[in-house]
């Protein structure tokens, strides 16, 4: 397991309910360079905690006792001698966000910890790494839900502020249908929530407004010269594809997250190199297999069926890395 499998876990959640009926980030850090090995205590004090350096270090408030991972994972003894089920705490490689929230001039970063014990249920919690007297340290830790959705996060005005889709009354657990924004302030006694504000029940309405730029197709990435970008106006979608502009009508299913696109996908019809044209076709079938739509980690994820096939894409929207 990897510490990204929050990512995964959120996808795989919103392919199985599709098939049952479901400030931006700052760029995660590649490692430290040759320039980092020439960096002193006080240049690093004025630098937000990497995840690199976070996959490393000791978490309270989530098992028992304090967690350490190792590479972004800590995995626990196996509840039975034996046996392959065992807890299990990882970083969620795909979110950071960093700003001061203490006030004292250098930044700290929020990171996602996800919490599994082998069952179906993934826990996710809040945690804020800071540095006290130059080394880092876990500052506060807070539990967010099962199988939270996160829309989008920032720091505002020395507060973490997230926007989530939550359970809701009547909502069952594999899918959170209830907009919510919650808001944490960092004390001395860790992070403090605040009263949390409902906003209503997720739909496409919230998928408006904003291009969309994919991700990652199944496990496939775009080429990185191209763009392929997705919008929501009304009962409609359209987009840059891989080399064509296309567009198609959806239609809203019985639940709040359900969304049908179809197969009737217009394009126009330029002719690119063979690759793009058969990656396109691949984005286009898996498009018109679109059956449900949800959030991990800020990023649009919709859900997929076609020709017995099951797939994800994976959009963030257009500027955020």
């Amino acid at each position: 397991m990897s510490g990204s499998r929050a990512l995964g876990i959120v996808a795989v959640v919103l392919v199985a309910s599709a098939l049952a009926v479901g400030c931006a980030p700052t760029e995660p850090d590649a490692g430290r360079d040759e320039s980092d090995a020439q960096r002193g205590p006080e240049d690093d004090a004025a630098m937000a905690p990497t995840l690199t350096a976070i996959g490393n270090l000791t978490f309270a408030g989530i098992e028992d006792g304090p967690v350490t991972l190792v590479d972004g994972l800590w995995e626990g003894a196996p509840f039975a001698p034996g046996g392959g089920s065992r807890p299990s705490v990882g970083l969620a490689e795909d979110f950071q966000i960093s700003g001061d929230l203490d006030g004292d001039g250098a930044p700290e970063t929020v990171v996602v910890l996800w919490q599994s014990s082998g069952g179906s249920g993934t826990f996710d919690y809040l945690a804020v790494v800071g540095r006290r007297r130059a080394a880092l340290v876990n500052l506060g830790t807070a539990p967010l839900g099962d199988r939270v959705q996160i829309r989008d996060a920032r720091i505002e005005v020395r507060n973490v502020v997230l926007e989530l889709v939550q359970q809701g009354p009547g909502d069952a657990a594999c899918c959170p249908t209830q907009k919510t924004t919650r808001r944490w302030s960092l004390t001395s006694a860790g992070l403090v929530e605040a009263e949390p504000v409902v906003e209503g029940t997720l739909s496409t309405h919230d998928l408006e407004n904003v291009t969309w730029r994919l991700v990652r197709l199944g496990e496939t990435a775009p080429p990185e010269s191209l763009e392929v970008t997705l919008t929501f106006a009304g009962n409609r979608i359209a987009g840059q594809g891989p080399c064509n502009r296309y567009f198609a009508d959806f239609a809203e299913g019985g639940t709040a997250t359900a969304l049908e696109i179809g197969a009737a996908i217009g394009s126009t019809r330029m002719a690119c190199a063979e690759p793009v044209m058969a990656f396109e076709q691949a984005y286009f079938d898996a498009l018109a297999g679109v059956r449900s739509f949800g959030f991990s980690l800020e990023r649009l994820v919709l859900a997929s069926r076609r020709d017995g096939a099951i797939s994800t894409l994976l959009f963030a929207a257009q500027g955020e890395p």
